[in-house]
């Protein structure tokens, strides 16, 4: 269940650049990036592990691929929509919702998912997950009026 379609490099360089060496180099290099991880006893910048989604454009109907924070548990994955907790989602998540079909790459290992939108408890538990991989989530949600979303990436029936 490969995406199909040609690949549109994002607008932003830093962008381009990392989903670059992260994939040329086979997912050895660029599986961290340096970003700033706020708590109130300090603000560093802090290597914090990615994996690169790769979805289809829901308007452009291109490969789009974006470097995001990496949150595993027991081989499922979930990428957190909060755009630094700007005022709106990323365009990723309109890609996913419009198209759930997903691949992940995650260092070397690439592989088919499907994504979902987790609520209730569910969502609670994975956003605990997330916000240990990255306390920065925590002061994005508090910053925006929006309902950050968390999407949680299952293997396909071909993956299991």
């Amino acid at each position: 269940m490969p995406l199909d379609g040609e690949y549109e490099p994002s607008q932003a360089q830093f962008v381009r650049d990392h989903v670059e060496l992260y994939e040329s180099s086979g997912g050895t290099q660029g599986t961290t990036l340096s970003v700033l991880v706020t708590r109130e006893e300090d603000d560093k910048l802090r290597d914090v592990p990615v994996v690169i989604l790769t979805t289809l454009g829901a308007k452009s109907g291109r490969i789009r691929k974006s470097p995001l924070i990496r949150v595993e548990h027991d081989g499922y994955y979930a990428v957190v929509a909060s755009a630094g907790g700007a005022p709106q989602h990323p365009v990723w998540y309109h890609n996913v919702v419009a198209d759930p079909r997903v691949e992940l790459q995650d260092g070397p290992v690439r592989q088919d998912m499907l994504a979902r939108e987790v609520t209730g408890d569910e969502k609670a538990a994975w956003w605990a997950r997330a916000v240990e991989a990255f306390p920065s989530y925590a002061d994005y949600q508090k910053n925006t009026d929006r309902d950050i979303p968390v999407l949680v990436l299952e293997p396909t029936a071909q993956e299991h």
